[in-house]
C-alpha cells in the first residue's frame, strides 16, 4: 500500500496492533501487520527476554515497543520514589473499601510482596532503561501515551533511526507533539480502550490532521474503537495513514486475557465499555462491572486516588479477582475486568490474530472497491 507508515515501518499494511502479549505481536507482525509490544509493566530483565522471544518467532519482520511515561501524575518531580513508599500514601479508607467490596463476592483480597527498590509504576527512569533494551533488539517503532515523550526518548530514537510515535486525545496535545519532534502521531479518539479522552474518533481525526497539516507532515494512525478493515478504511479516507488497533486482540487466542474475560467481551455491548478512574486513577475506557460500579457509582467510595495511587488498589485487587474467578467463585466473575473499547460490541468470537489481519486486509479491500464503485461512471 502507498502509505507513509508503510515506508517507514517496512510493512506492507498499515495495521498496527498493540498488545501486552508476545505472542499477539509476533503473530501479526508475521501476518503483514506491524505489532505493538506493551513493555510498561516489565522490568529491564524481563522485557529483555519477551524481547528476544520475539525476535526468535516474528520470522524476520518487523515490530515496535510502547511505554508509557504521564506527563501528568502526582508523583511528578519526585527521586527515587518507590512501591513500597507508595502503599504507604493508600489510606485506611480506600484500603477497607476495597476490602469490604471484595468479601461482599466471597473474594480474599491478598496482597504482594514487593521488592524495597521496585520503582514507582511509570517511572520515566525505568522507561528509559527499557528502551535501552529495546535498541539492543531490531525494533523499528517506539511509542509513548500520555503526553510528549521526554526529549531523552525522542533522541535515543533518532540515534537509532526508529520512528517516536504518540498517543494524542485532543488537537492541542497534536499541535505539542509535533512541535517536540515525535514522528508519528496515533489519534485515539474516546471509543478506545485503556486511558483516552471525550473526543470521538470521526472527529479527531480529522481536527488533528487539518490542525498539524499546515506545521509539518507528520503521518497520523487512527485509533479508538476499529475492530474491522472497513473501519481502518473509513479513518484513512478521512486522511489518516493507517490504524492503531488495540482491543480486537484482547478477543484473540493468543492474548493474555483470560477466558472468563474474553466470554464477557463477547456478551457485552458497547455501551459495556466505560470510562472510569477506577482502575488507574485517570479516566480509562474498561468493561464495566462490579468494580466500576463501586467507584462510580457508590455513595460509600472514598474517591479514585490520583494516578499511580489508584494503581497500587487496583493491582492486588484484580490479581484476587481473576484468582477467585479462575478457582470456580461464580460471584468473582462480576468484578472480572479489563481496558476494552467500545468496539467490543462488535467482538462474536475468538480467533487467532493471523486470522483477524487477514480479516482487516479482506475488510478493508472490500469497502475500498465499495467507494470506487460509487463514484464509477
Amino acid at each position: 500500500m502507498k502509505s507513509p507508515v508503510c515506508d517507514m515501518l517496512g510493512i506492507e499494511f498499515p495495521l498496527l496492533a498493540f498488545s501486552h502479549c508476545r505472542d499477539v505481536v509476533a503473530a501479526v507482525s508475521r501476518a503483514g501487520g506491524f505489532g505493538v509490544f506493551g513493555a510498561t509493566a516489565h522490568s529491564p530483565e524481563t522485557l529483555e527476554q519477551e524481547l528476544t522471544w520475539i525476535d526468535a518467532h516474528v520470522d524476520g519482520k518487523p515490530y515496535g515497543i510502547d511505554v508509557l511515561i504521564p506527563e501528568n501524575i502526582s508523583t511528578s518531580g519526585e527521586k527515587n520514589v518507590t512501591w513500597k513508599s507508595l502503599e504507604k500514601r493508600v489510606s485506611q479508607e480506600h484500603r477497607d473499601f476495597t476490602r469490604n467490596l471484595l468479601k461482599k463476592y466471597d473474594i480474599e483480597l491478598t496482597t504482594k510482596n514487593v521488592a524495597d527498590n521496585q520503582p514507582q509504576p511509570f517511572d520515566a527512569e525505568t522507561a528509559l532503561e527499557l528502551l535501552d533494551v529495546s535498541f539492543r533488539h531490531p525494533i523499528k517503532l517506539i511509542a509513548n501515551a500520555l503526553g510528549v515523550p521526554p526529549k531523552a526518548m525522542i533522541d535515543r530514537g533518532k540515534k537509532h533511526g526508529v520512528p517516536v510515535a504518540a498517543l494524542v486525545g485532543a488537537k492541542e496535545h497534536a499541535l505539542r507533539q509535533v512541535a517536540a519532534g515525535v514522528d508519528i502521531l496515533v489519534v485515539q479518539g474516546t471509543e478506545a480502550g485503556g486511558h483516552c479522552g471525550e473526543v470521538s474518533t470521526m472527529v479527531l481525526v480529522p481536527e488533528v490532521i487539518k490542525a498539524i497539516t499546515p506545521i509539518r507532515d507528520v503521518p497520523v494512525l487512527a485509533a479508538g474503537g476499529i475492530m474491522t478493515g472497513r473501519q481502518m478504511a473509513a479513518c484513512m479516507a478521512m486522511g489518516a495513514a493507517g490504524a492503531w488497533t488495540g482491543s480486537v486482540w484482547l478477543a484473540t487466542v493468543e492474548s493474555e486475557t483470560s477466558e472468563i474475560f474474553r466470554e464477557k467481551m463477547i456478551a457485552a455491548s458497547s455501551r459495556d465499555a466505560v470510562r472510569s478512574k477506577g482502575r488507574t486513577g485517570k479516566p480509562a475506557r474498561q468493561l464495566r462491572s462490579v468494580w466500576t460500579d463501586a467507584w462510580d457509582r457508590s455513595p460509600e467510595c472514598p474517591g479514585a486516588l490520583p494516578m499511580p495511587l489508584q494503581s497500587i488498589i487496583s493491582r492486588d485487587a484484580f490479581n484476587s479477582i481473576d484468582r477467585a474467578a479462575a478457582a470456580g467463585n461464580a460471584k468473582a466473575r462480576d468484578l472480572v475486568s479489563y481496558f476494552v473499547g467500545q468496539g467490543v460490541g462488535l467482538i462474536d468470537s475468538v480467533k487467532s490474530a493471523g486470522a483477524v489481519v487477514q480479516e482487516f486486509k479482506e475488510d478493508f479491500a472490500e469497502a475500498v472497491e465499495h467507494m470506487n464503485a460509487l463514484v464509477a461512471e
